[in-house]
């Protein structure tokens, strides 16, 4: 079949150019004689890409000089028990329940003290993002916590919280480097890396400087922030790999024009399948419109049999992984930065060719 248009929500489409160069460094990574798979994470070759990754991303987010830049394992997974383990100072939080990943959070987080659910759209099956009340907000909360683009349900914050002194926490899984963001406005960012940036294993954290601080001592030593600020991701050996092709994604993305190009060639993509969408008779958007997710977008038919029957005919077809998560069905087209237009647009096509077959 050759390449496919894939539209997995993640592990996720990486950019060919990158999978490229990957390949041809697979045996001989710039003369070193070896890969990067087989590289010493304390050897000269490794420090520099890891140091080149970070340097890129910081010049792609604009990331200011008082944030340390991480790159951990154990995916958001982790970070849900992270940020309570080392932020929760005085036993607080704030919470906003957007969907399932920010429902794992909340339970990760109660755990550690009190978590303070702000708003939740899980009345509506989180097909929006809920209005937040100021007054709502706990003043002397330890840090405030949404998730910023809702992988499974297809929804983006559009605005953030104005959280005053209190830090706001940000997972951006699935949707850092999509559109700009001021890094400035966050107390610490986190995301996995296996949607937009790279393959499965690596987590980067982006932390300001005054919120890494010593954690109860009962901590577990990999589970605190100042452990890895201080060896500069390197306390023990990373998801090297992982880390190298990310950093390749971001001399890409930087080659595209960095965030705020993609973020245009995002919103043209996106405003292609949402249009056909909107004046289709068979396939029906699930979000309400002022919360549509730039990255992930759910769809039905209205008919499950149809939806089975489409989403078979698009694989045999080469647009694959479109089956929506299992907890809401339907179909799902995740199109982040390195789905090309010209895929989008082939799968409307055929969108619109099953359309008038199946009337």
């Amino acid at each position: 079949m050759g390449r496919v248009f894939n539209f997995s929500a993640g592990p996720s489409v990486l950019p060919e150019e990158v999978l490229k160069i990957a390949g041809n460094e697979m045996m001989d990574w710039h003369g070193s004689g070896m890969s990067v798979m087989e590289m010493s994470h304390r050897s000269k070759w490794y420090d520099g890409i890891i140091k080149q990754a970070e340097a890129d991303l910081r010049d792609l987010m604009d990331i200011p000089s008082n944030y340390k830049v991480l790159f951990l394992q154990g995916g958001a997974y982790t970070q849900f028990a992270m940020v309570p383990m080392n932020l929760m100072k005085k036993g607080k939080a704030d919470y906003v329940n957007t969907g399932a990943w920010s429902k794992k959070a909340i339970s990760e987080a109660r755990k550690f003290g009190k978590v303070n659910v702000i708003a939740s759209s899980e009345d509506s099956s989180f097909t929006y993002i809920p209005e937040l009340d100021p007054e709502t907000f706990s003043k002397d909360a330890d840090y405030f916590h949404i998730t910023t683009n809702n992988t499974i349900y297809g929804t983006r914050y559009t605005k953030l919280p104005e959280t005053g002194k209190v830090p706001l926490v940000a997972d951006m899984s699935s949707n850092i480097l999509s559109e700009k963001y001021d890094v400035s406005k966050f107390g610490l960012i986190y995301a996995g890396a296996q949607k937009n940036m790279g393959p499965a294993g690596v987590v980067v954290v982006i932390i300001r400087e005054d919120l890494v601080t010593d954690t109860q001592p009962e901590i577990p030593t990999m589970l605190k922030y100042k452990i890895h600020v201080e060896s500069q991701s390197l306390y023990n050996t990373p998801p090297c790999y992982s880390v190298y092709i990310c950093g390749l994604v971001y001399q890409w993305l930087k080659k595209m024009g960095g965030v705020s190009a993609i973020q245009k060639v995002n919103q043209e993509k996106a405003a292609i399948l949402y249009d056909f969408l909107d004046s289709s008779s068979m396939f029906k958007g699930t979000v309400a419109k002022k919360d549509r997710s730039l990255m992930n977008i759910p769809f039905i038919t209205g008919d499950k049999d149809l939806d089975a029957q489409f989403i078979q005919e698009a694989a045999a077809k080469g647009f694959v992984n479109l089956k929506g998560h299992r907890s809401v069905g339907g179909m799902r087209a995740s199109i982040y930065n390195a789905m090309p237009v010209e895929g989008v647009q082939a799968l409307v096509s055929f969108m619109k060719e099953f359309e008038a077959k199946n009337k």
